[in-house]
């Protein structure tokens, strides 16, 4: 199935396409996002992004515009009729198709901890990854914006970001990070210049003034087209579609004796919406999306691409692109972890054909016994990738923490010790297992059929592999721990666990 995250950045300038342009090239920089839709506006001075993709790969770029917009834009010299407090002022992860809201909010989550880390720009949870309950609403986060945020945070500690130190980057001030589902940025733009009127509508409106449920208004001052605006965020169409949002905003202009200049979407709309509005104006009877040409044609492709078999290839793909990426982790130990579950894998297969062949009946029980093991191992082994990886990313934050002295330095200095020795551990142990895995197929290679001895050996090789890199970072690794008793213990180990799969496997006779 496939897996397909949207991204709708926010970036505190509309008036300069050269940064855009910037911002752009820094995300397509990254295999297999798609850019979907790009939008400016002179009077908000901001611009909004749309992009989609592979979850991790968005993430990615994702965090990579945030660092590209601290270069370029200055908000201690922006001004704009749009409230933000950040560069990068909002990045939303929506689910689009086989993820999940939770998905998006670990996603949300990942991609906060990475631009605090990489960026020093601090982060703030909204929407369904907020930490806190007020922080569910973004405008309660952009209460004062940049300038005001920037003083607050200081002495109140409820407004302290979520991920990151309790102050704004100097330029770049802070970003909201968060998931939610999709939202329509939907505006109606007045004929008359009169601002005040569309924030009396925009009172009317929205939800948190006792308004249209599911709806976000505010008014917006459009001095270069000399109209004033009703800017609307639409958090749930389905519960608010567009054509009652448009009708609420005519109706309430019409009482301030106003009429409506036009309407416009930022970003993108679902179709479903577009539906929706359709089936509302037109009065169609009956009415289906199935009558919608593209959304039979797609639902025929989709079918056609469900029955279709996965190829190894594709299957691959992700791994490939996660471990090509130019970041520290994952690297050497991870793909050591992989290793080991594939060696596994390759387990798995041949004792199960094994069980089923009645030439090799003998050996039923020891197939049945090592398959659990295979079983068992696989999944370890392919997580302890991720905790590799973990595991070198808290040696980075540990060096990123202040260098201070005294009290606070000694802290700094047992974080870098305690993580140093995490990233050590993480490689041992799946050298320890991979070690017990090149044991267990070297016995198979004993009892399995003559066809399947050239999968027994290459699953033997994945585990020598695996237990060789995993050594290679743990004896890289010691070196950065200065407790003489601990380095001497796991050398020797590093020492034993290299003598194992140099031996002959364990004959179980045939």
């Amino acid at each position: 199935m496939r897996r397909i995250v949207e991204c709708v950045p926010n970036f505190s300038d509309g008036r300069e396409p050269a940064k855009l342009d910037a911002i752009l090239g820094a995300i397509r920089e990254v295999p297999g996002v798609y850019v979907l839709d790009r939008t400016s506006d002179w009077d908000h001075n901001r611009s909004v992004l749309t992009l989609a993709g592979e979850p991790e790969a968005v993430r990615e770029a994702a965090v990579r515009a945030v660092g590209k917009a601290a270069e370029l834009i200055d908000l201690t010299r922006q001004t704009g009729a749009h409230p933000r407090i950040g560069a990068t002022d909002v990045v939303p992860f929506v689910p689009i198709e086989g993820v999940t809201l939770d998905d998006c909010v670990a996603l949300a989550k990942q991609a906060a901890r990475e631009i605090w880390e990489r960026y020093r720009i601090p982060v703030y949870l909204y929407e369904a990854a907020a930490q806190r309950a007020e922080r569910t609403n973004l405008e309660n986060i952009r209460r004062g914006q940049f300038e005001g945020l920037r003083e607050e945070v200081l002495r109140n500690h409820d407004r302290a970001p979520d991920v990151g130190e309790p102050r704004l980057h100097p330029t770049a001030g802070a970003t909201v990070v968060g998931a939610r589902k999709f939202l329509i940025a939907y505006n109606v733009n007045l004929d008359t210049p009169e601002v005040e009127i569309a924030k009396a509508i925009a009172r009317k409106i929205r939800f948190s003034s006792g308004g249209l449920p599911c709806v976000k208004a505010m008014g917006v001052d459009l001095r270069a087209r000399n109209l004033a605006q009703v800017s609307m965020n639409l958090t749930d169409f389905e519960t608010t579609p567009v054509h009652r949002a448009f009708e609420a905003v005519k109706s309430e202009a019409a009482v301030h004796g106003v009429g409506i200049a036009g309407s416009e979407i930022i970003g993108l709309i679902p179709r479903r919406a577009i539906e929706m509005t359709a089936d509302y104006y037109l009065k169609i009877e009956n009415f289906s999306p199935q009558m919608v040409l593209e959304n039979r044609l797609e639902e025929s492709l989709r079918e056609a691409e469900d029955r279709r078999p996965q190829t190894l290839a594709a299957l691959a793909q992700p791994l490939l692109q996660v471990v090509a990426q130019p970041t520290p982790a994952p690297g050497g130990g991870a793909v050591a972890a992989i290793a080991g579950a594939l060696a596994a894998s390759l387990g798995q297969m041949v004792a199960g054909l094994s069980q089923r062949k009645k030439s090799l009946a003998a050996h039923a029980g020891d197939f049945a016994v090592a398959l659990a093991e295979f079983q068992a191992a696989s999944p370890i082994l392919a997580a302890a990738a991720d905790r590799d990886a973990d595991a070198f990313d808290a040696v980075l934050a540990a060096h990123r923490l202040p260098k201070e002295t005294g009290e606070d330095g000694r802290r700094r200095d047992a974080a870098i010790r305690e993580a140093w020795i995490k990233a050590v551990e993480a490689p041992l142990e799946v050298a320890r297992r991979a070690a017990t895995l090149f044991e267990k197929l070297g016995q198979l290679e004993s009892i399995a059929a003559s066809s399947m001895l050239s999968d027994v050996r290459v699953g033997r090789m994945m585990a020598a592999t695996a237990v060789r890199g995993s050594l290679e970072n743990v004896t890289t690794n010691l070196e950065s721990i200065d407790d003489g008793a601990y380095v001497k213990r796991v050398r020797d180990e590093v020492l034993s666990l290299a003598s194992r799969i140099t031996q002959s496997p364990v004959s179980a006779g045939r």
